[in-house]
């Protein structure tokens, strides 16, 4: 029985695929029959057409999609016991993944897959935002860090955690059709806010606690540190040069997607843990903190260059980031050396 079904089976396949190599040839010849009734003339127009059409578009598109949203905003308002923090990071995840064209994964054939600045800033901010939310999962998200992981947490510090190159097309992932990176930043913001529901209404925890508070500024400034150190490099080794870097041009606008996005988590935290840091009295120095990162996080120079860094004539844009972030990091040891005592 199973032998003769599979013989049938085999039977419709073979029949289906010379239905569909005859529809094939007969298209094949319509489109040549037909292609021989246009003049050489009109062929010469398309074929010079076409490319200019192409290029019109992308050029056009690339103008519309170029976005690096770097304002200010002010800060969510939440009900009562709800985390700031949380909503603004769901907030951020949106706004780049809804609100804005998430650019690091558009093919060739989108606007967005020539653009570098764009991609760069976005993939900064999203580095932060995940980094940030497995801190929340591991400290701020547990009684004391013994307690069983929260579900929505869990998922959400896994789905930031994607690359995000990820396209509906990842032969390196599979060779069938994907889910692409933004499908889960966006899912990884609603759970965000699953969490933060359940928090408000008291089915959730948030410890509000010096030692998280702690935890927190230190995973950040080991983060600011990398990218201190990864400044340094390139300048050490590429500095100097006279016409623009794509390089630096690139690290710079991933370090300044980074800085932003830490900027408005530092804020949100100072309101989440206020009877931590005015406990602490450690006020004056936070606030010295955030015009650091926002100083370095809306630098907006119209090219990036990465001149000499004693030059004259030419700017090194990577060292003054780089000189804000050491300042920020410096002010963050500071507030952490008062939160352990």
């Amino acid at each position: 029985m199973a032998g003769e079904l599979w013989q049938w089976v085999l039977e419709k396949l073979k029949a289906f695929g010379a239905l569909l190599w005859r529809g094939i040839r007969t298209l094949w010849t319509w489109a040549l029959t037909w292609g021989a009734t246009i003049s050489a003339r009109t062929w010469r127009m398309v074929a010079v057409a076409v490319p200019g059409v192409f290029l019109l578009y992308i050029l056009i598109g690339m103008m519309i999609v170029n976005r690096i949203d770097d304002k200010f905003r002010p800060l969510p308002d939440v009900p009562e016991n709800a985390s700031v923090t949380v909503e603004l990071v769901a907030g951020l995840v949106e706004r780049e993944t809804v609100d804005h064209n998430w650019t690091p994964n558009d093919p060739f054939f989108l606007p967005g897959g020539w653009l570098d600045n764009t991609p760069s800033y976005q993939k900064g901010i999203m580095g932060a935002l995940s980094r940030f939310t497995f801190e929340l999962r591991d400290q701020i998200g547990r009684t004391r860090g013994s307690s069983a992981v929260d579900t929505d947490l869990e998922k959400a510090a896994g789905n930031l955690s994607k690359e995000p190159e990820r396209w509906i097309i990842d032969f390196s992932t599979s060779l069938l059709p994907t889910t692409p990176s933004d499908s889960y930043f966006r899912e990884a913001a609603r759970q965000l806010r699953a969490y933060n529901e359940r928090l408000a209404a008291g089915d959730a925890v948030f410890e509000r606690r010096a030692d998280n508070l702690l935890a927190t500024l230190d995973r950040i400034t080991l983060d600011l540190g990398a990218s201190s150190a990864a400044i340094d490099d390139y300048i050490t080794a590429e500095s100097g040069g006279v016409l623009p870097d794509t390089g630096a041009d690139d690290l710079f606008y991933q370090v300044k997607g980074q800085v932003y996005a830490y900027t408005l988590i530092l804020a949100a935290l100072e309101k989440d843990f206020a009877s931590v840091i005015v406990g602490r009295d450690v006020q004056p120095l936070y606030k010295s903190l955030l015009v650091s990162l926002r100083a370095a996080a809306s630098l907006d120079p119209l090219i990036v260059l990465n001149g000499d860094v004693d030059g004259i004539m030419l700017p090194n844009h990577l060292a003054v980031q780089g000189f804000y972030l050491l300042r920020a990091r410096t002010q963050l040891r500071e507030i952490g050396n008062i939160l352990l005592k």
